[in-house]
């Protein structure tokens, strides 16, 4: 390799540490030093000069999924859905390019938005493509509807029962009505195939897509070709197809169900370039509020009847033994509070075995009793919080988890005072990845438990100093950590939310190369 040497300089360097000079030296792909140009500059460097820019860590994303969401960039999305007839309309559509048999599966439909204020049904589904299967999934991921042709081709009838971990919704006649929770949605994913729905070309366009926001590193959720997004083949196998060309680093969290299939995923992942490393297991405790499947202590609030599905057993204690065994991390998803307890419990076994807590993630951490924050406080286990959610669910939260509950929903401000290591992320294609309005909803929420706000350095936090500890990353702009760094328009600390939302990436920098975002 010929040796680089570079100095970006700008108006200061930002970090939630505080300012640091305005100048960034690197050599290759590692920081030399930071600080004031006239300390750093030598002969023989390459200056780029970004005059009234500033110089910040790079972003990470701790929690996405890049496959579904370069499927929901560059297939059909329906996120902007706003009705049943809309919804058979955009099949109907999308349908017609299609061959006939071929299945069509489409991702982000949020029934909260749609007129009815209902899921659709088979019946619904059946009226715009009665012979073609389709599946459709609700934008949490944890709930999907199937038509007929769907069900009938994963062979779930009246007689068939739910799945462990999972249900399939019923009519007054006993009949399945299409609407599919959890696990059930396995049945019919599993037997669809869109994988070339993602090419190479589009996922290394959507990873760029993320450098273009200013996005440097991801943790990367990644399925072994089953799950809810089953259809869009082995997860693992895409990414490792395209080591070579990321533009981003990928901390691979697999999704896995057996330690031998675990072993096999992090040889194939590490096999690859140093922009796609193997992490860690990650498992799943329960399922969403949206979806009415997050395991709560009591009933929802506007479902009395529903307290969630808890999916955390046996198999998660021995597929996060294999990770730590391994040298991985644990990374589990839990939502609802008796979700979280029930995982803090077992990442307190963990750690009585010898575990490091810091390899010990808590993803989402959405309701948490005060008692269960101090436990993790005590632990020092990490929560890999989205604050984006707030974005989407701030016109029903209240309903759904009651008075009682929203103080101790998404506890941003609570966790971060009792000390618990935090990172942020965007659970991508659920929410936008864009960081920037990450960071913004972490500090005014949305206008929800304003008093949870994070303070604008902490927020910054959670995607840089924090996401990097959360994904074993050394610390951002410090001598010899990954020259990560970005250029932009505006301090992010000392403006206003609805400003951060509008920061402007200029550039980015990822281990020391400069990624050409187009």
């Amino acid at each position: 390799m010929t040796s680089r040497r570079r100095l970006l300089v700008g108006e200061a360097v930002r970090t939630a540490r505080g300012i640091h000079g305005n100048s960034v030296l690197m050599h290759n792909d590692r920081i030399v030093a930071v600080g004031d140009q006239r300390d750093l500059r030598q002969a023989g460097v390459r200056v780029e000069n970004y005059e009234g820019a500033f110089l910040l860590p790079g972003m990470r994303d701790a929690h996405m999924h890049p496959v579904p969401y370069a499927a929901s960039l560059f297939e059909t999305s329906l996120e902007s859905v706003t009705s049943i007839g809309m919804l058979q309309n955009t099949i109907r559509d999308a349908s017609e390019g299609l061959a006939p048999n071929t299945p069509f599966v489409a991702l982000r439909l949020d029934d909260e938005s749609l007129a009815e204020r209902r899921l659709p049904t088979r019946h619904d589904l059946d009226s715009a493509a009665p012979d073609r299967p389709v599946l459709v999934h609700r934008y949490c991921g944890h709930v999907a509807v199937a038509n007929t042709a769907a069900l009938r081709l994963a062979g779930i009838d009246r007689s068939t029962e739910d799945p462990g971990d999972g249900s399939i919704d019923r009519d007054d006649e006993g009949e399945p009505n299409g609407i599919l929770r959890e696990t059930a949605i396995d049945l019919v994913s599993t037997r669809l195939d869109v994988s070339e729905a993602v090419t190479d070309d589009s996922l290394l366009r959507a990873l760029t897509g993320l450098a273009a926001m200013g996005i440097t590193s991801i943790g990367a959720i990644l399925g072994l070709g089953d799950g809810p997004w089953a259809s869009l083949g082995d997860e693992v196998a895409r990414l490792a197809g395209v080591a070579d060309r990321l533009p981003i680093t990928v901390h691979a969290f697999v999704i896995a169900h057996s330690a031998d299939a675990l072993a096999d995923a992090a040889r194939r992942i590490n096999a690859g370039s140093e922009r796609l490393r193997w992490a860690g297991y990650k498992g799943f405790a329960d399922g969403s509020l949206g979806g009415h499947t997050a395991a709560m202590h009591a009933p929802f609030s506007d479902r009395p009847d529903e307290m969630g599905t808890m999916r955390l057993d046996a198999s998660d204690r021995e597929l996060a033994r294999a990770a730590l065994a391994m040298g991985g991390m644990v990374a589990i998803h839990a939502i609802g509070d008796r979700a979280n307890r029930a995982v803090i419990d077992l990442f307190e076994e963990l750690i009585a075995e010898g575990a490091n807590p810091r390899k010990l993630r808590i993803e989402h951490a959405s309701v948490l009793e005060r008692s269960d924050i101090d436990r993790m406080a005590r632990l020092g286990t990490i929560a890999s919080v989205q604050p984006a959610f707030l974005g989407s669910e701030f016109e029903w939260i209240a309903d759904r988890v009651g008075a009682d509950r929203i103080v101790s929903t998404y506890p941003f401000a609570s966790l971060d005072y009792a000390g618990v290591p935090m990172c942020g992320g965007s659970d991508s294609p659920v929410e936008s990845p864009d960081p920037w309005a990450g960071m913004a909803l972490a500090r005014d929420r949305a206008g929800v438990m304003l008093a949870e706000g994070l303070l604008p350095d902490r927020a910054l936090s959670l995607f840089t100093d924090g996401a990097a500890a959360a994904l074993r990353e050394p610390l951002p702009l410090a001598p010899t950590s990954p020259a990560d760094v970005i250029v932009v328009d505006r301090d992010p600390v000392t403006i206003d939310p609805d400003d951060l939302r509008e920061t402007i990436v200029y550039e980015t920098w990822v281990r020391g190369e400069r990624v050409d975002t187009g």
